[in-house]
């Protein structure tokens, strides 16, 4: 029965046709349709329900309201919901919708406005007494005017009145909590706002610390290279040169009184530096595993193993499980670089007779076992990467957890060992 009042602005004929623009229109022209209406409808008849000074009463009051009417139309742009100036709009307005009805019922259409801006012009605590008192002068108009003439008009009226009374609050309420769910409709999508600004936000940042970890990962393995590779030049190369400067130094001492002796630290020198340039090479190779640019995992790590075989002369077997698939390069390369340092130290410390190398593809894991028969170690008393230099297990380890696995050796003293390492299946693509 009630609306909230819109606020006021121009209306023109291409503005917006909505909701709230047509209560603006009712609001400033309604009184004024409604009330000529009234007037006309009681004009006609006039004659049969009032006397002469009545009829000169009605028509003071009609152009009074026609005055209040002006008056509220240049007052209402500038007053807020439940201002002062509202209320005693309303209230005069309604005194004089009650008399007129008094005078004539059909003027109860004028009072019937009572009913659709009393929200925004009485104050919160007052719109209910505002509807019960129009309901009063909408039942003595069905009852037949007021004051009613008879015990059966009393009756009506009463009866009327608990009708109009009871629908009014009903819709009234009814308004209300639609108000409400509106309200909170309104302030749910705006907290749904804020929550896609914060999660754009969120993921912004997220953005931009996902590019800074990828640039640590990057630095964090360009500086795992570098200590791999300075440690396999201290473990192969500067070795070998070192080995290669003492014969030569032999040679030079012996050469004159011992030509023999000589002849053979020089062989010693040529095959020394051989032996370094193999394993130049082999460091070279594993910057970049370029047996992967032509096969898949299976097919470099079986050629890896045939190759470590023939160079050392130890019987090494290859063996896949599992349902065989493309991977990731980076877990390809990973576990190839993990095979081929395992193979390195079985064949440089184990003393092994045979070797044995097993990848096994499961449902969401990659397992390489690296097996050999060798003299076997103690893991709790090997020393660690950092004291020897060397890549060891220890960058073993740290190759798997960049892609989140693990890196296990089981050993003991004349016992052989068995590196397991465990990532993640992530296929290729």
């Amino acid at each position: 029965m009630s609306q909230p009042s819109p606020p006021a602005y121009p209306a023109g004929p291409t503005g917006p046709r909505t909701v709230e623009h047509r209560w603006e229109q009712f609001y400033r022209y309604g009184p004024y349709a409604v009330l000529t209406l009234a007037s006309v409808l009681g004009v006609v008849v006039a004659g049969e329900l009032m006397t002469v000074p009545e009829t000169h009463a009605a028509g003071a009051l009609v152009a009074a309201a026609y005055g209040l009417q002006v008056w509220w139309g240049r007052k209402r742009p500038h007053t807020p919901p439940g201002a002062p100036a509202g209320a005693v709009y309303y209230t005069v307005r309604f005194v004089l919708a009650f008399a007129l009805s008094w005078l004539n019922p059909f003027f109860a259409i004028y009072a019937c406005l009572g009913y659709f801006d009393v929200e925004p012009l009485l104050p919160k605590r007052a719109v209910r007494a505002g509807l019960l008192a129009t309901a009063v002068v909408l039942a003595g108009s069905q009852s037949g005017g007021l004051p009613p003439a008879s015990v059966m008009n009393w009756a009506a009226f009463a009866a009327l009145y608990i009708l109009n009374a009871c629908l009014t609050l009903f819709f009234w309420h009814m308004g209300m909590r639609e108000e409400e769910r509106a309200r909170i409709q309104v302030e749910t999508i705006a907290e749904l706002e804020r929550t896609n600004i914060r999660l754009e936000q969120a993921m912004t940042e997220n953005a931009a610390l996902h590019t800074q970890l990828l640039v640590q990962a990057r630095e964090a393995g360009v500086d795992d290279e570098r200590r791999r590779l300075a440690a396999e030049i201290h473990d192969t190369l500067a070795q070998g040169l070192t080995g290669i400067i003492a014969q030569l130094q032999v040679v030079t001492s012996v050469t004159d009184r011992d030509p023999e002796t000589a002849r053979v630290h020089l062989e010693r020198a040529a095959a020394l530096a051989r032996h370094s340039l193999g394993e130049a090479r082999r460091s070279v190779h594993n910057l970049a595993p370029a047996a992967l640019e032509h096969d898949e995992l299976t097919g470099a790590l079986e050629k890896t193993v045939a190759t470590w075989a023939e160079q050392h002369r130890v019987r090494a077997d290859f063996t896949v499980t599992g349902t065989a698939e493309p991977v990731h390069d980076e877990v390809a390369a990973t576990l190839l670089r993990i095979a081929g340092e395992a193979l390195a130290n079985a064949g440089r410390h184990a003393g092994a007779s045979r070797v044995g190398v097993t990848l096994s593809f499961m449902d969401d894991e990659l397992t390489l076992d690296v097996r050999d028969d060798g003299r076997g170690f103690d893991p709790g008393a090997a020393a660690p990467a950092s004291r020897t230099g060397g890549f060891g297990l220890g960058g073993m380890r740290a190759r798997a957890e960049r892609i989140a696995g693990t890196v296990e050796v089981e050993s003991e003293p004349g016992g052989g060992t068995a590196v397991s390492a465990r990532v993640p299946l992530v296929r290729h693509g």
